[in-house]
């Protein structure tokens, strides 16, 4: 068995493209992706994967670190053949590909990191936290999990601004069990174990050491990277341009499709 196996992973686009690397957040899979990559497929060769411990990839004990995916990213790219990659991440996604840049730089052509930054932010990992521990999952069927993402997480989460879509980013993540009960379909010991390496050590040293061209993507309502924090990085290192984009929270390419597609393709054209 291949190591690229181990992944549930779709690639498209034709083979002689430049080669597009999307990759996911917490608790989220490759084809959460799909509107973005969809949209670059005829120019470029496209992998979207769910990373270890999401979706329907494998889910190791142990080895959840920012560190731990990008040497799965640099095997996966290692197995197809691929030299220099575009990369882009967005929240865990992002810290890894910022992790992934700093130790492969020779493998990455141009960055994207999409709503995140190189500290600690304890907010942010907190309610990651608060919906695993709040969210009654096993279900006692698929049809309770809808019902309760329906009616009652809203009810309960009233103060999240975008609830209903984070609503459905959950239920998205719920699948049968051999029972029939709805569990999650990512490893919540996983997920927490990269919640906690995620915010482990914080990461401006590998900020300020990028060498490749940068592109920094800001929601304008996000509270998992600050505005303060998000000026700071573009005073950090020259290489990194930021684009800030308007009503758009956290899930910045989730709300904004649109306004998120155009800033990689500006970005993308530059020389």
């Amino acid at each position: 068995m291949s190591f690229v196996e181990n992944f549930h992973h779709q690639i498209t686009g034709p083979e002689s493209g430049p080669k597009l690397v999307f990759l996911h957040g917490v608790m989220g899979f490759g084809a959460n992706w799909r509107t973005i990559a969809k949209t670059f497929e005829n120019e470029y060769q496209v992998l979207t994967y769910d990373q270890r411990g999401h979706g329907r990839s494998m889910k190791p004990d142990r080895g959840y670190s920012p560190e731990d995916y990008s040497g799965d990213l640099k095997r996966i790219i290692d197995e197809l053949g691929w030299g220099k990659i575009n990369l882009v991440g967005h929240s865990m996604g992002g810290r890894n590909s910022l992790v992934f840049a700093s130790l492969y730089p020779d493998r990455v052509n141009k960055l994207v990191i999409g709503d995140i930054g190189p500290s600690m932010n304890e907010k942010g990992s907190a309610f990651i936290l608060k919906l695993l521990n709040t969210i009654p999952v096993p279900f006692p069927t698929k049809r309770d999990a809808k019902a309760y993402f329906e009616n009652d997480f809203p009810r309960i989460f009233y103060y999240v601004r975008q609830k209903v879509g984070l609503a459905a980013y959950l239920y998205a993540n719920i699948i049968e069990d051999a029972d029939k009960r709805g569990i999650w379909r990512f490893s919540e010991a996983g997920v927490r174990e990269s919640i906690d390496e995620g915010r482990a050590k914080e990461r401006w040293s590998e900020l300020r050491a990028l060498s490749m061209p940068t592109l920094l993507v800001r929601g304008e309502w996000s509270d998992d990277l600050t505005l303060e924090t998000y000026e700071r990085i573009l005073k950090e290192n020259p290489r990194i341009q930021g684009v800030e984009i308007k009503e758009a929270g956290h899930w910045v390419h989730s709300d904004q499709p649109g306004a998120f597609i155009e800033a990689l393709r500006t970005f993308f054209a530059q020389n």
